[in-house]
């Protein structure tokens, strides 16, 4: 998905309007009652992404929120840029104990949680509300198979969805066969072999250079990228927002210093968490549609897909749901099969 620690911060004008949207929400969230507390120490929550973005806003927020409620019985310190942790070490400190908390890409999960992987199914969710409703499915099992690592879940918010950008344009398939496609997971690897182009292994903050170099013709990602790349500096034209699939950041705690919590200020905590999903979100949404209209401004086409690649692209996440379903057995079935069917009703989960 991202080159975390490196990730360029968006424009000021997405950051201003994103801003905006955080301090609406956060702001009915402080309308409820504080209650005192018996103070339980500071937990070290940390991210490798960057805090102007988004996702380090709304965190900072959510500790703002559990800090005021519990009248600073609980003080999270949140370390974004990567400087407690590198990325990859994020999980392995929390389930440790060596970091209380902690925010990664959900599909970072995916070698020691099948089910964490579900994030990189493409096109499978063409919406926010079916991104929800596969959350909401994915989440008690999630939780299942954390609860056995030491893990408890916050929240998870998602990135802007995953459009193709091109140099050229692109009517169907064959018309992506033998391009240079950026990859950046075993995920978006199987995904160029399906199409029938070449993945290259390119990190975010190299992205701009690679199209210009020629290396690159072809990217699916968000289009917040595009617009923190500059892709219109280049070779870039195109831009259809195909909604391939909205890639999440799950925040998670360590399951001894949770329980060692008060019950009340777990409550609290609970209910910060399910406010800052709730924020997280509309920030996400606010995100992209403020990044559309950048790449527009800029003189980059952006377009929806043809039917027949819509069609084409749908049944390549079919089959990806296929060898999905393959690798995770009952745990897949038993999320998957109630997404396709259109349970959940779309709200955000109750937290426990």
């Amino acid at each position: 998905m991202k080159s975390p620690v490196q990730l360029a911060s968006s424009t000021k004008k997405m950051a201003g309007f994103v801003a905006r949207v955080l301090v609406a929400a956060a702001a009915c969230a402080s309308l409820q009652p504080v209650a005192a507390q018996t103070p339980q120490g500071t937990w070290t929550l940390a991210s490798g992404y960057p805090k102007e973005l988004f996702h380090g806003v709304n965190l900072r927020q959510f500790a703002q929120n559990v800090n005021d409620q519990t009248k600073g019985g609980l003080v999270i310190d949140v370390r974004t840029d990567g400087i407690a942790a590198v990325p990859s070490e994020i999980v392995g400190k929390v389930r440790s104990g060596d970091l209380a908390a902690g925010e990664v890409l959900l599909s970072t999960m995916a070698s020691d949680t099948r089910i964490a992987g579900a994030d990189a199914i493409p096109f499978i969710v063409s919406s926010y509300d079916d991104a929800l409703r596969l959350w909401n499915a994915q989440r008690p099992i999630l939780q299942e198979a954390l609860d056995k690592q030491g893990l408890v879940i916050l929240y998870a918010v998602p990135w802007p969805a995953q459009g193709l950008f091109t140099t050229r344009p692109v009517r169907s398939i064959a018309d992506l066969r033998g391009s240079k496609m950026r990859t950046y997971n075993p995920s978006t690897v199987r995904l160029a072999q399906l199409i029938g182009a070449m993945p290259v292994d390119v990190p975010t903050q190299a992205i701009g250079a690679a199209f210009k170099d020629q290396r690159l013709d072809v990217m699916f990602t968000s289009p917040a990228i595009g617009v923190d790349s500059k892709l219109w500096e280049g070779p870039v034209k195109y831009f259809y927002n195909a909604r391939g699939w909205y890639p999440k950041n799950i925040v998670i705690a360590n399951k001894a210093k949770w329980a060692a919590l008060s019950e009340a200020n777990r409550k609290t905590v609970m209910a910060a968490a399910d406010e800052a999903q709730k924020r997280g979100w509309m920030a996400s949404e606010a995100a992209s549609t403020v990044s559309l209209a950048e790449l527009t401004r800029k003189g980059i086409k952006v377009d929806t897909p043809e039917p027949e690649l819509r069609n084409e692209l749908r049944r390549i996440g079919e089959k990806f749901s296929i060898e999905y379903l393959r690798e995770t057995g009952a745990e897949g079935n038993r999320m998957l099969i109630p997404y396709f069917a259109g349970q959940g009703s779309g709200a955000t989960p109750s937290p426990k």
